[in-house]
C-alpha cells in the first residue's frame, strides 16, 4: 500500500505516461523504415537507463534500505529483463508493419493475460465473472485481428505476443519480496533488456550507421521519452492503488487512434471497433471485480 494516497495526481501522471508511451511508439514507427526493431530496442534501453536511474535514486525506500543494489531474487529480475527484450522486439516489429492504432490496441490484451496467468503463477483463484471478462476481451482481440478475412495478417500476432510477454513481466513483478524497491527491480530489467537487445541486434545483422543528426536526435528522444514514461508510471503507482489507475489506461486506445490519424493518416476505424470496446470492457470488468474483492478483504480485516 502507498504511504500517502494522492489519487488525483497519480491519475494525471499515469495519463502523461500513456501519452509519452504513444509518442515513443510514433518515433519507433517513424524510424522503422531505416532501422531494425532490434536496433531500436537496444537504443531505447540504452537512453532509457537515465530515467530508470533517476527513479531509483528518487526512491526513499531504496535509500532507507542502505542503497543496496544486489537483491535476493536477482535471477528472477534478470529473467524479467530477458522477457522485456522479447516483448519490445515483438511490439516494435508490429509498429513497423501494422497501423499504429491497431498494434497499440491489441497490446491492451495484457490485462487479460495477466488475469489468466495469475492462476498458475500466483495461485490466485479467478471466479466466473473474471473469466467471463477475459473471454469478452479476447473476443475483442479477435475482432481487431480479423482472422479469416482478407484484412488479416500474421503480423497481427506480433502485438499479441508482446501483450503476453508484457503481462508475464507484470505478473512476475508480484513474486518479489515486499521490501525490494520497485525502481530497483525496474533497473535490473532495464539493464538486462539492454544487454539482450544488443545481442539480438548483433545477430539480426548488426547496427545500421546513424544516417544523420536528425535520426540521432529521434533515437535519443525515443529512449528518453520511453524511460520517462516508465518513471512516471512508477511514481504514480507509488501514490495510489493500481486499481485506481487501471481504468484510465484505456484512454490510450482513442489516443493511439488520433495520433495515428494525425501523423500517419491512418484511420482503421472498421478494424478497431467494436473490438477495441470489448477489449476495454473486459479489462474494466477485471479491474472492477478486483476492487470489489479488495474492499471485501479490507472490511473483513477491519472486523
Amino acid at each position: 500500500m502507498p504511504t500517502k494516497d494522492r489519487t488525483g495526481l497519480a491519475i494525471l501522471l499515469s495519463l502523461i505516461a500513456l501519452a509519452l508511451f504513444d509518442v515513443m511508439g510514433l518515433i519507433i514507427k517513424h524510424l522503422s523504415a531505416g532501422y531494425s526493431a532490434a536496433e531500436l530496442s537496444a537504443w531505447r534501453n540504452l537512453f532509457g537507463l537515465v530515467p530508470a536511474t533517476i527513479a531509483l535514486w528518487s526512491s526513499r525506500s531504496w535509500h532507507n534500505a542502505g542503497r543496496k543494489l544486489r537483491i535476493h531474487q536477482w535471477r528472477l529480475a534478470l529473467a524479467r529483463g530477458a522477457i522485456v527484450t522479447g516483448a519490445q522486439l515483438s511490439f516494435y516489429l508490429s509498429l513497423g508493419r501494422l497501423e499504429f492504432a491497431t498494434a497499440s490496441t491489441i497490446t491492451y490484451a495484457n490485462a487479460l493475460f495477466m488475469t489468466a496467468m495469475a492462476v498458475p503463477l500466483l495461485g490466485e483463484k479467478v471466479g466466473p465473472l473474471r473469466w467471463a471478462a477475459v473471454m469478452i476481451g479476447f473476443v475483442g482481440v479477435i475482432l481487431v485481428m480479423q482472422p479469416g478475412s482478407d484484412a488479416f495478417s500474421t503480423d497481427a500476432l506480433l502485438p499479441l505476443i508482446a501483450a503476453f510477454l508484457y503481462a508475464l513481466v507484470g505478473v512476475t513483478a508480484r513474486l518479489f519480496d515486499d521490501d525490494v524497491p520497485s525502481p530497483l527491480v525496474n533497473l535490473y530489467s532495464s539493464v538486462t533488456s539492454l544487454a539482450g537487445a544488443f545481442v539480438v541486434a548483433f545477430f539480426w545483422g548488426g547496427f545500421t550507421p546513424i544516417a544523420n543528426g536528425t535520426d540521432m536526435a529521434w533515437i535519443i528522444a525515443m529512449g528518453a521519452v520511453g524511460g520517462t514514461a516508465v518513471l512516471f508510471l512508477v511514481v504514480s503507482y507509488r501514490m495510489t492503488e493500481q486499481s485506481n489507475l487501471a481504468p484510465f489506461s484505456y484512454f490510450g486506445i482513442p489516443m493511439a487512434f488520433v495520433l495515428g490519424w494525425i501523423f500517419f493518416d491512418e484511420t482503421p476505424f472498421d478494424a478497431l471497433f467494436p473490438g477495441a470496446l470489448l477489449i476495454a470492457a473486459g479489462g474494466l470488468m477485471i479491474v472492477w471485480r478486483e476492487r470489489v474483492l479488495r474492499q471485501r478483504s479490507k472490511a473483513r480485516f477491519a472486523e
